[in-house]
Formats: C-alpha cells, structure tokens, sequence
C-alpha cells in the first residue's frame, strides 16, 4: 500500500506588500501551526520516503519547522511546485522511482485541495472527507492510500482519504 501525505504551507505573512509571493514567509500563527504539524508528525511517526516541496520561500519556512521530525528523509525543493495545479502535480507523482512507498508533498492551494479530491472522489474515512469539503486549509495535511501498483498508473479515484488534519484540530 503506498502512503501520499499532501501537507499546505503555513499560513504566510501579507506584511510587505512589496515582497513578491513566492518570496513571502510565514507569520507567527503560520510558525505556530508549523510546530502544532510538527508534534503530530511525531506522534504519528509519520515519515515518507521522500519529500518534495515548492521552492517558494513559505514551503520551505513550513519544512524548516517539521524537518526535525523528519531527519534523514531527503527532500527535493521544486520550482515546479510552486502554485502547481492538480494536474502538474499529478504528473510528478507520476515521475516518482516505483521503489518508494511513500511520498510528502508540501505545496499550495488550490493545487493541493483538488489533487486530493481527485484522487479519493469521496473514498474514505468519513469524517475526514467532511473536514475536506469544508476547506483545505493553510497547515493541513491529507493523509492518502492507494493500492496503485505503480506511480505512473496513479489516477482519479484511485486513493482513499485516510486522515485529514487540521492544525486547528490538534492546537490545545
């Protein structure tokens, strides 16, 4: 079974509106919520095989704060990623080495949210489903199993949602 782990920046900060976007980082609720996913990952012993993150200066913050929890896992950091929409990010998926079972993606919306609906359309815990058809929010992770035999054949429908976390959901 392989294991995709779509994770959304933190949120980011708007205070210099003359620093472009890919540029901008992460405010303090942003930091926060960062270190709320990182003591989940923790507890979940949670840990893909490889991650690949945007470039984008937000991503990268987010990475930072949960890196620890995941030391040893190689990251690649992606122009590509950057504002990505479902179907690039698809493809990436798509060009993965079939050796790993797993795969975090760290990125941005709405690239995220509708690459996870894509690939569970509605299979899945039900309670995580409602969280998502709600809102995919800056911080949370979307948790997902396929039985998809190799990366490539990765296609709509073929995951189901297993957990989806909101840092809001695990904040004290």
């Amino acid at each position: 079974m392989r294991q995709i782990f779509l994770l959304r920046h933190a949120k980011s900060s708007w205070d210099d509106p003359a620093v472009d976007d890919f540029e901008r980082g992460l405010n303090n609720r942003g930091r926060k919520a960062a270190r709320i996913m990182a003591k989940y990952l923790g507890k979940t012993r949670i840990r893909p095989a490889m991650i690949l993150c945007s470039a984008a200066t937000r991503t990268r913050a987010t990475f930072e704060i949960i890196a620890p929890k995941l030391a040893g896992v190689p990251v690649s950091f992606e122009n590509e990623l950057y504002e990505a929409a479902k179907g690039d990010l698809l493809d990436r998926l798509h060009r993965l080495d079939d050796h790993l079972q797993s795969v975090m993606l760290i990125g941005h919306n709405p690239g995220l949210e509708r690459l996870t609906s894509f690939l569970c359309t509605g299979h899945g815990e039900p309670q995580a489903l409602s969280r998502l058809a709600e809102k995919f929010p800056t911080g949370a992770l979307a948790v997902l199993e396929t039985k998809a035999p190799r990366w490539a054949g990765l296609d709509e429908g073929d995951c189901r949602l297993v957990d989806f976390v909101r840092p809001g959901d695990l904040a004290d």
